[in-house]
């Protein structure tokens, strides 16, 4: 499986830097003025499309019939998923480039490409953990593909909220693929690993030019990649063993997911439709009020330092979800009691430094 990394990572990062060198013009269309801005200059937001074609290259090389990787994933499988997919990712690559596709539209096209992937891979979601509920999912199997449905076309639009700063929604999304290959293999599913291990080469491919730097962006694009193939990988693994614990999945991807709803809630709440951008997610209130403002000779400069100074908060905070999920995987009753922390943490944070109480040790 290493050389599928190295193959996704090689593609990935010259597929970006390509992008990132002949593709700047299109950056002029963001608005100065948007609230997710925390950088100067313009910018080029396509590092997801160079993310889709690292993990689809590789994947199609791991389906080769000869099976030299050991994965046993057919090229009528992994092709099948690509083009599945692909309607999202093109989808968010058009907003990313024309910033004139809205949300309900993109949205319809991942729960689209959703339900095509679970019509062609026959996924379903039966269980969740819950007797009573599992009950249910069982005796209507059209409620579990549609439960499933939105679990794969919801998370994409769960990992754009996320994705805020320079290394952030990447870092993530590695840490997650990692530790889903990880159960993956303890229960002997080389294809649901190989699936993820791909993606967590091109990602790295793309980190190397959007981290430190910032000289290119993942966009609607790299969130929609990322989103759709964990999902994808999240609800087979449930499907196909159940030793794993749904709640497994769950607790790996709280941060996201809570940050979503959480933000659903916020905006309702102040009478604001949720699909309006704001820069009161929870990344933003630490790039505002923890990390301190950095010295440079200019503001781009500064803003930069500022950036890059805020995802490591988010990274450890991410990884407080994954290492339990890692250790409890079968734990249904653990996990559950993990996502109830993470939850009651979340909302203690945010409303700290919503009121200016940060602790002096959290300030750097």
């Amino acid at each position: 499986m290493i050389a599928l990394i190295v193959i996704s990572f090689l593609f990935s990062a010259f597929a970006v830097q390509l992008f990132m060198r002949r593709a700047r013009r299109h950056a002029r269309r963001y608005g100065a003025d948007m609230p997710q801005r925390f950088h100067k200059g313009h910018v080029p937001r396509l590092g997801g499309a160079g993310i889709f074609i690292g993990t689809g290259v590789a994947w199609l090389v791991a389906g080769i019939g000869s099976d030299p990787f050991n994965v046993s994933w057919p090229l009528k499988s992994s092709a099948l998923t690509l083009l599945c997919i692909a309607p999202a990712v093109l989808g968010g690559i058009i907003e990313d480039v024309t910033q004139q596709v809205s949300v309900r539209y993109r949205l319809s096209l991942t729960i689209g490409s959703a339900l095509l992937l679970c019509w062609v891979l026959n996924l379903g979601l039966a269980r969740v953990g819950i007797p009573a509920v599992d009950g249910w999912l069982q005796a209507m199997p059209y409620a579990a593909i549609v439960f499933a449905a939105l679990a794969i076309g919801g998370l994409p639009h769960a990992f754009n909220i996320i994705d805020g700063y320079n290394g952030l929604a990447g870092t993530v999304a590695v840490l997650v693929c990692l530790a889903i290959s990880h159960v993956a293999l303890q229960v002997g599913d080389r294809q649901l690993a190989a699936m993820v291990i791909c993606l967590v080469g091109a990602t790295l491919g793309f980190l190397i030019w959007n981290y430190p730097r910032g000289k290119i962006f993942a966009g609607d694009g790299g969130a929609y990649v990322w989103g759709m193939v964990i999902a994808i990988a999240a609800v087979t693994l449930v499907q196909r063993h159940r030793v794993v614990s749904p709640w497994f999945p769950m607790l790996l991807l709280i941060y996201p997911v809570w940050e979503t709803l959480f933000s659903i809630y916020r905006k309702v709440a102040r009478g604001q439709s949720p699909g309006t951008a704001d820069a009161l997610h929870f990344h933003q209130l630490i790039f505002r009020r923890i990390v301190r403002v950095a010295f440079a000779d200019d503001e781009a400069r500064q803003l930069l330092a500022r950036n890059n100074r805020t995802s490591p908060y988010l990274w450890i905070f991410a990884a407080l979800t994954v290492v339990p999920a890692v250790l409890f995987w079968n734990n249904t009753l653990v996990l559950i009691a993990f996502c109830v922390l993470f939850v009651a943490t979340y909302v203690a944070a945010y409303l700290m430094i919503v009121r200016f109480k940060v602790p002096r040790w959290l300030r750097p």
